[in-house]
C-alpha cells in the first residue's frame, strides 16, 4: 500500500524526530513525500537521479528510469487535466526558503523554448535550507501557485505551491533535488558511491512508503478510433459512453518506464464475453508511450457494460494492470 503524505502541523515534526537517519549521512533530514498524490495510482516517479558517472544513464537500481545528468527525483502526474485540477507540493522537511521564482508560464518545453527559458530550466520553484549543509530544490511548479516567500520558515508537509509544467519540462511533474554542501545526493542511496546499485526498499532518506516502481500503466480508456497522443497526455481521450452503432470500439493504455521486449496486453470484455484481445511487443526503452487497438464494427454492439483491461508484462510477469469501464447505449 502507498501512503498519502503527512499534512503540516504537530505530526510531521514528531515523525521526523522518530525517523532513522539515512545510512552514511547521520545529519540527513528525513524526507516525506513532497506531492499530494498516491504513488502508483494518481502519480508516479518518472525519473530518478542518474547514478552513472559517464555518458550513459541509470537509476539507483541500475535500471533505466533516468537520463544522462539528471540530478533529482521526478514525481509526475498522469495528465495535464490532473495538473489543472490542482495538486499540492509539500515541503519534504522543515527548513528556510533561501530563494524562489514564480511567474513563468506552464507549457510543454520544446527546443524553441531555449531562448524564452534563458537558463531558468527549473521553472517556478524554490530552494529550502534544512541546516548542516542540506538543501532541497523544487522545480516546474504551476505559475502563480507559490505560497511562500524568501526567508520564510516552513514545516514538513506545509504547502509550497502546486505541480506545474514550467521551465524545461515535457510533462507535469515536481522535480525535487537533494544536495549536501552543494553536491547532489540520491535520496534513495544516501552515502553510497554514485557508481553502485542498490535494491528497492533499502536504506533511504524517505520516511514512509516511497516505493520503487520499474514502470507501469498510467491510464487506460475507450474511444471509437485510435486517439491522438496529445489527447491521452491531456487526459481527455477516454469516452465513458459510446453508441452501439459506433464505427469501432478501441481500448488504449498509457504507460511509463517501458523496456525492450515488454508486452502490453489489451482486452475488451462485454455482456457476451470477450470481444477483443491483443498483445503488442514494446521495441526499445520508452520513457512514456501508449498503445491502442480494437475492432471495426459492421454490426451494432450489444448494449450494456463493457470492461477494458490493460496489462504491462516484463519477462513474463505482469508488473502493472488497469481496468476501465464503458457503457454502450
Amino acid at each position: 500500500m502507498f501512503k498519502a503524505p503527512i499534512r503540516a502541523g504537530i505530526f510531521p515534526a514528531l515523525l521526523l524526530a522518530l525517523a532513522p537517519a539515512a545510512q552514511g549521512q547521520d545529519d540527513a533530514p528525513a524526507l516525506q513525500q513532497p506531492i499530494d498524490c498516491t504513488l502508483g495510482d494518481t502519480c508516479f516517479i518518472q525519473n530518478y537521479v542518474d547514478t552513472d558517472p559517464g555518458p550513459e544513464y541509470r537509476d539507483f537500481t541500475c535500471a533505466a528510469l533516468s537520463y544522462d545528468g539528471h540530478k533529482g527525483t521526478d514525481f509526475a502526474l498522469p495528465s495535464l487535466a490532473a495538473m489543472e485540477a490542482g495538486v499540492d507540493v509539500y515541503a519534504a522537511a522543515p527548513g528556510v526558503v533561501r530563494g524562489l521564482r514564480d511567474g513563468m508560464i506552464d507549457r510543454l518545453y520544446t527546443r524553441e523554448e531555449d531562448t524564452r527559458i534563458d537558463g531558468r530550466d527549473c521553472g517556478n520553484g524554490m530552494v529550502l535550507d534544512h541546516g548542516n549543509g542540506w538543501q532541497t530544490q523544487y522545480c516546474h511548479m504551476k505559475q502563480g501557485s507559490v505560497t511562500v516567500a524568501k526567508g520564510d520558515r516552513v514545516e514538513a508537509g506545509q504547502v509550497l505551491g502546486q505541480v506545474g509544467i514550467s521551465g524545461r519540462s515535457q510533462f507535469p511533474h515536481l522535480h525535487i533535488s537533494v544536495r549536501k554542501d552543494g553536491e547532489v545526493v540520491d535520496p534513495f542511496l544516501p552515502g553510497q558511491a554514485p557508481d553502485t546499485c542498490g535494491a528497492p526498499g533499502g536504506d533511504t532518506m524517505w520516511f514512509g512508503d516511497i516505493a520503487y516502481q520499474a514502470g507501469g500503466i498510467l491510464s487506460a480508456g475507450f474511444a471509437t478510433a485510435v486517439p491522438a497522443y496529445d489527447d491521452i497526455k491531456a487526459g481527455t481521450a477516454h469516452s465513458a459512453r459510446i453508441a452501439a452503432t459506433a464505427p469501432a470500439i478501441v481500448v488504449w493504455g498509457y504507460a511509463f518506464g517501458g523496456r525492450q521486449a515488454d508486452v502490453m496486453e489489451l482486452t475488451i470484455d462485454g455482456p457476451q464475453g470477450r470481444i477483443f484481445d491483443t498483445r503488442q511487443l514494446i521495441k526499445g526503452n520508452k520513457a512514456q508511450f501508449f498503445r491502442a487497438a480494437g475492432r471495426r464494427l459492421s454490426d451494432p454492439l450489444t448494449p450494456g457494460a463493457y470492461t477494458g483491461t490493460v496489462k504491462l508484462e516484463r519477462r513474463g510477469e505482469v508488473i502493472s494492470t488497469k481496468t476501465v469501464p464503458l457503457m454502450v447505449e
